[in-house]
């Protein structure tokens, strides 16, 4: 360990753990990205995440929290520390009476709906996994698919974070709603959120039934009854059959029946399509075969020839396997444009252009399946909206989700050429993309402030209020939320037309702590497929020379006790975040809650 640190931790209370090792391999869940953080750190208590956060801005170090990593995305790839709250998980409080219920952040939804389960209660909604710690769910925009419920953070009431400067803010709709708006999606970057209350309701059952259907018919009961005949619908749609299942489910008192097994639908199933992928990623043009082989065995090789049914607990019966290790790129769009959103994409990927409108060749392309279309409905929300929201205000959202699987972890050749169109398309009929998933570096921070406006700056106000160095600011943060210095004429002009825009925000230079990426390269390490190594700046490897710690007042520390090494250079420049730092938060609305260390 660097001896800085070493050094820095001597000071700080023995008796709170600092539970870090220096040999992790970071990876996301589909095994897309890789980093080698410096240290990875596992506390168990709010008190220990307040020592780790102090010590990281007295070392002058970058903070990621993470859970599942279910991002496919570089969102969680650093050189610096990694903060991981899977044993910082308990439940703290649950109240039959009212379903609110309190849980520290690392908790799995998984565990959570268990735990919940037995005092009555579950989730209103859930996404398609549960593998993703609840902070997770909620710091990405996570949503299911129904017209009845919106993104799962529409059930949070409360959420406490752990600021730069160490102190633990709570806010809710009334106590700091604005911090709150901005907790509700953060994306990490405003904090290590510690505690979140949520309303649970009373736990249920859903009978679901899923069939093949034509995707003439799903185009002609868009507007009639495809969406709101059941409390929960999804579709997945197979671009060249033109075809697509629909699974439809409501609560029931029915008993459990678990879906019926096939000698195709398991294992064999799985390593069949599986194979068929990976021997695809050569031969592309076996695609459209594909697609009828596999799906025709799972569901029938003519529409309504297989009704597939179920009764399942709510908390098992809403999710669906994801299979494999893939990219995923997802994007938000009104729900009236969804016909004409298929419509264009299915032409393009079908050969013909002049319907697709789209100016990019899709000759010679071929694609997975299925696209997965899904829904929620956030216009309805009596509670603020979290501010980085992409679902639409004023109605109901579609979700299309352009999925690309890597088989046995190898990229498919289509996937550049394919999200250029899908981009351009969902683009030009007013869509935002899902936080989480992997939209391309196309996406940057120039159109995303177009699409986000006055919410965004009012989100960047706070997330630089709260963390005044970047402690918690990635190179995904600095490419897609932070203008870029070189730019600053451009956006000067963009704020000023915009009359509900607050003032101009810092660029990327203003950031001391902000981690920026050097370098990508093919890990090349057994079992890690076409997984690509993320390199960070190390920004700390870079400070003053002088062996002086220049303190937040701008006055040089003798650094004389500090032990000397040849491998560590002088400590790094004390930074803005002093203890002192946040008042604004700390006063009024926010409420500052002082914990004592735990007993060990």
């Amino acid at each position: 360990m660097d001896p800085r640190i070493t050094y820095e931790l001597s000071k700080l209370d023995p008796a709170i753990p600092f539970r870090a090792s220096t040999s992790h391999l970071h990876h996301t869940w589909a095994k897309t990205f890789f980093s080698i953080p410096e240290l990875y750190i596992q506390p168990e208590s709010v008190a220990e995440i307040q020592k780790l956060v102090t010590l990281a801005r007295r070392c002058g170090r970058r903070i990621v929290t993470v859970g599942s990593c279910h991002s496919p995305s570089d969102l969680t790839c650093t050189s610096s520390w990694v903060v991981n709250l899977d044993n910082f998980r308990r439940v703290l409080d649950i109240d039959k009476q009212t379903g609110l219920i309190t849980v520290e952040a690392g908790i799995r939804v998984r565990d959570l709906g268990l735990e919940l389960e037995k005092h009555g209660l579950t989730l209103p909604n859930l996404g398609s996994i549960d593998d993703q710690s609840i902070a997770g769910v909620i710091s990405t925009g996570t949503h299911g698919s129904s017209l009845r419920y919106g993104l799962l953070s529409d059930a949070v009431r409360a959420i406490s974070i752990v600021l730069a400067n160490g102190q633990v803010v709570r806010c809710n709709a009334t106590n700091n709603p604005i911090l709150f708006r901005a907790a509700l999606i953060s994306l990490g970057a405003i904090g290590i959120i510690s505690e979140i209350t949520i309303q649970a309701v009373p736990s249920f059952k859903i009978a679901w039934h899923q069939s093949l259907q034509p995707l003439s018919h799903i185009l002609e009961n868009w507007s009639s009854g495809l969406w709101t005949s059941s409390e929960y619908v999804r579709v997945w749609w197979m671009p060249y059959l033109e075809r697509a299942i629909v699974w439809r489910a409501d609560k029931t008192d029915l008993p459990v029946q678990p879906p019926p097994k096939n000698f195709y639908g398991e294992r064999l199933g799985y390593h069949i399509y599986h194979n068929l992928l990976y021997l695809s990623n050569y031969f592309p043009r076996i695609l459209p075969w594909v697609e009828w082989f596999v799906f025709g065995m799972q569901y029938g090789f003519k529409p309504g020839a297989v009704v597939t049914e179920a009764v399942e607990p709510g908390r098992t019966g809403l999710l669906m396997n994801c299979l494999y290790s893939q990219f995923v790129n997802e994007w938000a769009i009104p729900l009236e444009k969804g016909p004409e959103a298929i419509t264009r994409l299915s032409a393009w990927l079908n050969g013909d252009e002049k319907t697709a409108q789209i100016p990019f060749s899709s000759k010679g392309l071929w694609v997975h399946c299925p696209i997965e279309v899904r829904v929620s409905d956030t216009s309805k929300r009596t509670d603020p909206r979290p501010l980085l929201d992409p679902t639409c205000a004023s109605g109901p959202t579609l979700f299309l989700n352009a999925t690309l699987y890597r088989p046995y972890l190898r990229d498919p050749p289509c996937i550049d050429r394919y999200y250029e169109g899908f981009e351009w398309l969902m683009r030009d009929l007013g869509g935002r993309p899902h936080w989480a998933k992997n939209f391309t570096d196309a996406i940057g921070q120039k159109e995303l402030r177009q699409m986000y406006g006055a919410d965004l700056d009012e989100f960047l106000r706070v997330r630089n209020a709260s963390d005044l160095d970047g402690m918690f600011l990635g190179e995904w943060h600095l490419r897609n939320l932070i203008p870029d210095p070189s730019s600053q004429e451009e956006e000067k002009e963009l704020i000023e037309k915009d009359e509900d825009s607050s003032a101009e925000q810092p660029d990327r230079s203003t950031f001391p702590l902000g981690e920026r990426e050097t370098e990508r390269r093919k890990l090349g390490v057994r079992g890690t497929g076409d997984g690509v190594e993320w390199i960070g700046d190390r920004a700390w490897l870079a400070t003053t020379a002088s062996g002086a710690d220049i303190s937040a007042g701008g006055k040089e520390k003798d650094n004389a006790s500090i032990p000397a090494s040849s491998s560590s250079p002088a400590s790094p420049p004390m930074t803005a975040a002093s203890e002192e730092s946040f008042d604004h938060l700390a006063h009024g609305e926010a409420s500052v809650v002082t914990l004592p260390p735990p007993s060990v």
